[in-house]
């Protein structure tokens, strides 16, 4: 049975490590506890792709009046500490270097270039390491993080807005489903995830920015489906101001942000083109048929589904059905729309299975 008294340690680990969410990717959610017997003496995070990550600040959070106390004191840890040489040199090295008492770990970095490798070290070196304590919830912290290393691709979020009725929106013009305190939420998780994807009936009839304005944050790698090149060039999405991606012909113009690609041949073969750009997340904002396209193929790992219950359109625009491979994992209430979350029934990080190869269109 697991020690519970380090439970409260890790949890903090885990509150530090969402700090650094919206500024670390590809790299995971990680957060470190230094503690001396039942006092904690040092804490950090990793707060910016490319910089010291959260054990180093740990450790360097120390007090130089107890920095004596490090090597008859307990790291905690949400991840395993990096192995290998990449934008820092591998934090396993530092943790020797300290003469540690005792690191414990939530997770094992699934990693090839680290997978247990550091946990090996640190053991050969005489500090004791504890793994797998509250691994569940060091599994769903880091879940965009798993994915991408697992499987290759991005974490892929679907996220739509709907009325009480089940509609999206009214043809043919731009429709707000969602409150202002709602709208606030769909803004931070966008500056939390990488890129975000319109169809391109979205995109002409919305006209969206596409960016994270109403929060303090990261804007996401925009990217819009331009198949026949009739996105008005006077929209949004060609304003150049950040980083994107239009999937369709090339226009005339000077670009500075904006890149033009072929469309896709399916969704899947592009998940793995983005992966291939250190994209580990995706938020697919819609339209209907874009979501559904994701939806047939089994290539999404969450679904974030806002319904404003008091709005009634009468028609409109059909909202995606969740279906039968989706079970709801939480539900809350956000300035008076409700806000469902759903992830694969089959759970943990796999896709829905089996897949279909669902061409892009």
């Amino acid at each position: 049975m697991q020690n519970t008294r380090f439970h409260p340690y890790l949890r903090r680990c885990f509150e530090l490590a969402r700090r650094g969410a919206g500024q670390v990717s590809p790299n995971p959610l990680v957060g470190a506890v230094v503690a001396h017997e039942d006092r904690i003496i040092g804490e950090g995070w990793h707060q910016r792709y490319g910089q010291a990550h959260a054990e180093v600040n740990a450790l360097n959070s120390v007090a130089p009046e107890d920095r004596h106390l490090i090597p008859q004191s307990t790291l905690y840890c949400s991840l395993e500490p990096c192995f290998h040489h990449g934008k820092t040199p591998p934090c396993v090295e530092r943790v020797m270097q300290e003469k540690l008492l005792r690191v414990v770990i939530s997770n094992v970095d699934p990693n090839p270039l680290v997978a247990g490798q550091s946990v090996a070290r640190m053991r050969a070196a005489g500090i004791e390491v504890i793994t797998g304590v509250l691994e569940q919830e060091g599994a769903e912290l880091n879940r965009v993080f798993f994915t991408s290393v697992t499987h290759k691709r991005p974490f892929v979020v679907l996220k739509w807005a709907q009325s009480a009725d089940g509609f999206i929106g009214r043809v043919g013009e731009r429709t707000t489903i969602s409150g202002p305190v709602a709208q606030r939420l769909v803004h931070r998780w966008r500056s939390e995830l990488d890129a975000m994807l319109v169809g391109a009936q979205t995109a002409r009839v919305d006209n969206p920015r596409l960016d994270a304005r109403l929060v303090h944050g990261r804007p996401p790698l925009r990217i819009a489906l331009d198949q026949k090149g009739d996105i008005p060039q006077t929209h949004h999405l060609f304003d150049d101001s950040q980083p994107t991606w239009i999937l369709g012909p090339k226009r005339q113009g000077e670009w500075a942000q904006t890149l033009f690609m072929p469309v896709p041949a399916s969704w899947e073969a592009f998940l793995y083109h983005l992966y291939d750009h250190r994209i580990a997340s995706l938020l697919v904002e819609g339209g209907a048929s874009v979501l559904r396209q994701f939806m047939e193929a089994g290539l999404w790992d969450e679904m974030r589904v806002l319904e404003n219950p008091r709005l009634v359109l009468g028609d409109g625009i059909v909202a995606p059905r969740t279906g039968a491979g989706a079970i709801k994992v939480s539900t809350m209430d956000v300035g008076g729309d409700h806000v469902s979350v759903y992830t694969p029934f089959s759970q943990g990080l796999q896709p829905q299975s089996p897949r279909r190869r669902i061409p892009v269109g």
